[in-house]
């Protein structure tokens, strides 16, 4: 009995982290090649509407053409708690519109895990 509860628990524990993984959509990545490097950013629903309504990259864009800088999350490969491969947000990053060479999509292979929610 104490088993079977037990699993039932774990269970529902394992279900209600994915329901919560589902509610937070994924940030829209996208790479950002300067003349010395590449970086991949990623911009929450909410961060990615506050900058306009212009499609795409043309947003980012736009955002760096006018305020010279763009602040997004950094991303980079990491493990999951369960040993998984993903990609996980390690801080905020300043993006300078005169070190932006070119800003593009990123179509990510592997998962993408939400930024920490701010307190």
């Amino acid at each position: 009995m104490m088993r079977a509860l037990m699993c039932v628990a774990a269970l529902f524990s394992i279900a209600s982290g994915a329901a919560m993984a589902q509610a937070t959509p994924a940030p829209q990545l996208f790479r950002v090649v300067g003349p010395q490097d590449e970086v991949t950013i990623g911009l929450t629903a909410e961060e990615f509407e506050a900058l306009g309504s212009a499609p795409g990259v043309e947003r980012l864009a736009r955002k760096l053409a006018a305020d010279g800088q763009l602040i997004a999350w950094l991303y980079t490969v990491s493990r999951a708690p369960d040993g998984t491969t993903r990609l996980a947000s390690t801080g905020r990053v300043a993006i300078v519109g005169s070190n932006a060479l070119r800003i593009e999509p990123y179509r990510p292979a592997l998962p993408v895990a939400s930024p920490p929610v701010a307190q």
